[in-house]
């Protein structure tokens, strides 16, 4: 699976953002898609996950209440709905595919790049 994301740009504190991302081959549907980020100087960080038939969701705490996730499967599509962006959101946003829980840590099997979100204050 290859993830095509896109919809990053510069929005001012308490704006909002929608990203996209398309993914390619026959499995996308088949399993769950997620989100991450990475700000400057910081590790990757989990932002959130669907899981293939859009039943069970999660969120970062710090993202709960202002980002949804969402999905299309007949698509291969996946959004990050992001309202209320505060400056500490500013990051390079991956979007993922087959993303799992291990204990306390997320991770994915396929990745896209990454698209730049700034959040200027």
């Amino acid at each position: 699976v290859q993830l095509q994301a896109s919809g990053g740009g510069l929005v001012q504190t308490g704006g909002s953002l929608r990203l996209s991302c398309v993914g390619s081959g026959r499995t996308f549907s088949d399993y769950s898609v997620g989100w991450f980020r990475q700000a400057p100087g910081k590790e990757r960080e989990f932002v959130s996950f669907m899981s293939w038939n859009g039943g069970r969701v999660s969120y970062a705490e710090s993202v709960k209440d202002r980002f949804t996730i969402s999905r299309d499967n007949a698509k291969n599509m996946v959004w990050l709905q992001m309202d209320s962006l505060k400056s500490e959101d500013t990051a390079v946003y991956y979007c993922a595919h087959d993303v799992n829980k291990l204990g306390k840590e997320w991770s994915a099997n396929n990745w896209g790049q990454g698209t730049q979100v700034t959040v200027s204050s």
